[in-house]
Parts: C-alpha cells; structure tokens; sequence
C-alpha cells in the first residue's frame, strides 16, 4: 500500500493544528482514524517541520478529549476539555450507535439518533466559534430518509443541516447519503457524499474464492429505483451488466401508513448460473434484501452478495441466518460507519468493510487544504485490485 501513502504529496501549509473531536458514538472509528494519523504524520519527511506553520503538526494523538455528563434529569452538556483555538476541528458522530445508554429520572435509556444529533450540537456550541475550521463527520446522516415532502410533514435532513451550518460548521462529509440532493439546503457550503465502493469490492476478493468478473457470469442489481445510480457505478467500473426490481404497490390501500408492497418486478437480462451483487445504502429491518435474494434464487441466480453501506438490522439476526442456511444468501457486506454489534462480527455469512484508512486520508488531505477529488473517486484503485484479483495475488 506504500505507493497510495506516496501518491498523497501533502507540501502545502495545514489550515491549522489538527484536532479530532470523536463523540463517544464513534470513538472506536476515531481511535482507528486516529492511529493512521499519527504513523503518516511521524513518517512524512518535511523541511519546515519546525517552522510555525507546522506546530503541532506531529503529536502522540489527534484525538481531543470531550465529554457529555448528564445530569438526573436527562439533559446533558457538552465539554472540552483541552484548548481548541485555532484547530481544524473534524467532528465524528454515529447517530445510529443505540448501544449507548443513559440514565433519565433513575431508569435507563438507550440513545436515539435525536440524542446523538443534540450531543453533537454540544460539542460544536462548547467550541463557541474558536476553531479555524469545523467539519462534521457524519457517516449515518441524521434524518437523510426524510429527505423530501409528500404531504404535510417536517423536511428534517434539510432542518438539520441548515442549523449545523448556522452554528459554524464548514463542511459537512457523509457517506452514501439516501438522496444527496439534501445539499441543496445548504448551497454555499461545503457537502460531500462518499461511496464506498472500491471497500465493498475490495472487501468481496479478499473473501470470496473463484470469482468470475465479467458480464456472463457476474450481475448488479439495484433493489429499486432509488439506488440505480449506485447499481450502474459498480456495473460500469466492474465491466458488468445490471438489473432493477421496482416494488409494485397497492395503491388503493394504505397500511401503516404506506401503500402495501404487492410484488417486487424485475427489469434486465437472464441472471441464471450467474453471482449476484445486490447494493443499496442501507439495510433496515432487511426484509426488502431478502425478498429481492429470493427472487433472484427463483430465477436460478448462482451466488448472492449484498452490499449495504450502513448495516442497521432493525429487527435482528434471525431472518439473515435463515436465509444463509437455506441458501439464499452467501455473503453480506456493510461498512463499520454505524455500530456492528458482537453477534453480527461473529456471523459466518458477513464481511465487515473497514472505512477508518479511508476517512483518515480524507482528514489528512482537507487538514492541508489539498483537492480530495482522487479520493471520491475510487475508479483506478477498483481496478487495480481487480486485476490483481485475477491474477491471483490477493
């Protein structure tokens, strides 16, 4: 990997002392990050090391320390407790991390993503406009599924990053988000989305044998028409060909509060004796996942692999470990963005995609103020690992 960490020629001034704010949500993610930092930072050879512009520039950690006590009640605030004047702030938060608890009135509470979403306001507010710059990490982003309105009802994402933004973030960096077209509430700020694709296949050759990645023997499906363009990336870089479902709805019906699903269509070509790569950003409950696999398995698809950026199983394990077991299902693949929980590490059919590496070179190269678009753009790296693949050396 030397080569990449060459690749990354980081010469110009950083925008100010690097500081990273992990909330406690994704403090196992920041001490990753962390760790890559500080072995590029000691390794990088450079002449004006001691000059002012540099200082702190090479340090034991990035990481700040921060906390949010509590008090009986339930409310909480935020505290710094080491100066921040003048750093570049990166603020990590997992608004999904629901292992956290808290005590309200003597009885435990497990935290929302309304919780997560409010601790990291504190923090920013415990800044109070000291830092150099502020950009907010947010893997999972909060309320993306409320992205647009159909009827009366709240817009939450774009609430949400008009108030970041308002408190003096800069710049806001998520992952896959369900519509990027979120950003439009922010237009005169920064907003990045990143796909993990090359991870997803970076993730799949290392762990699945006898793969064969051309069109006859290898398909993209997209689960609905929501995720197509995310379909049609992969297809287009891996050289292969792609189908869509689109969920057939009842719209005569409402139950619990949405038009009933009758059938999910298939649109594309034959996918018989060939493995499947179905992608979405996120699987919730799963149920929608599996129908599509099982669709797929009734039109004689060979191997079936899935790969969600955020992998949330609302409702378990179970229905995951049934589909494995009747070979439905070989692989699962999502991100360590949002929290994985013991079990889901240990299930045979799941491949964890590590993203530490990745948001650390983003970190490194915004901290110099340098262009990250080689990074969003993960084309090259994707085929050199598929060559490499092919010849046998992963």
């Amino acid at each position: 990997m030397s080569i990449r960490e060459e690749k990354r020629n980081l010469e110009t001034i950083p925008v100010g002392s690097l500081g990273i704010i992990s909330l406690e949500s994704c403090r196992v993610l920041g001490e990753k990050i962390d760790k890559y930092l500080v072995k590029w930072r000691t390794e990088r050879e450079h002449e004006h090391k001691d000059s002012l512009a540099f200082s702190g520039y090479q340090r034991p950690s990035y990481l700040l320390s921060t906390k949010v006590p509590r008090f009986g009640s339930g409310e909480a605030k935020g505290v710094i407790n080491e100066s921040v004047r003048g750093t570049d702030l990166y603020l990590l938060v997992d608004v999904c991390n629901y292992s956290l608890t808290y005590s309200l009135c003597g009885n435990e509470n497990h935290m929302s993503p309304d919780d997560h979403y409010q601790d990291l306001k504190r923090i920013i507010a415990a800044v109070g406009g000291k830092a150099r710059r502020i950009t907010v990490i947010m893997p999972f982003l909060y309320e993306s599924r409320q992205h647009k309105r159909t009827s009366r009802e709240s817009l939450d994402c774009a609430l949400a990053l008009q108030e970041l933004v308002r408190m003096g973030v800069d710049n806001i960096i998520t992952f896959d988000a369900h519509d990027p077209r979120v950003q439009n509430a922010i237009p005169l700020h920064g907003f990045e989305t990143v796909q993990p694709a090359y991870q997803f296949i970076k993730g799949l050759l290392r762990n699945v044998k006898g793969l064969q990645i051309d069109s006859d023997h290898m398909m993209v499906i997209s689960p609905d028409e929501g995720g197509m363009s995310r379909a049609i990336y992969i297809a287009n870089v891996l050289g292969l060909d792609m189908g869509m479902f689109y969920k057939r709805r009842d719209y005569t019906r409402v139950v619990n509060g949405r038009n009933p699903i009758i059938a999910h269509e298939f649109l594309g070509s034959s996918v018989e004796g060939k493995d499947m790569i179905i992608i979405d950003d996120m699987i919730s409950s799963g149920e929608s996942v599996l129908e599509v696999a099982a669709a797929l398995k009734e039109r004689k698809a060979n191997r079936i692999f899935v790969f969600s950026t955020f992998g949330l199983f609302t409702n378990g394990l179970d229905k995951f470990d049934k589909a494995y077991e009747d070979g439905i299902i070989d692989k699962v693949l999502t991100t360590n963005l949002v929290y994985q929980t013991p079990d889901l590490l240990e299930r045979e059919w799941y491949i964890t995609c590590d993203m530490s590496k990745y948001i650390a070179y983003i970190i490194d190269t915004l901290n110099h103020d340098s262009s990250i678009s080689d990074l969003l753009n993960p084309n090259e790296r994707i085929q050199n690992i598929v060559a490499r693949y092919k010849n046998g050396e992963l």
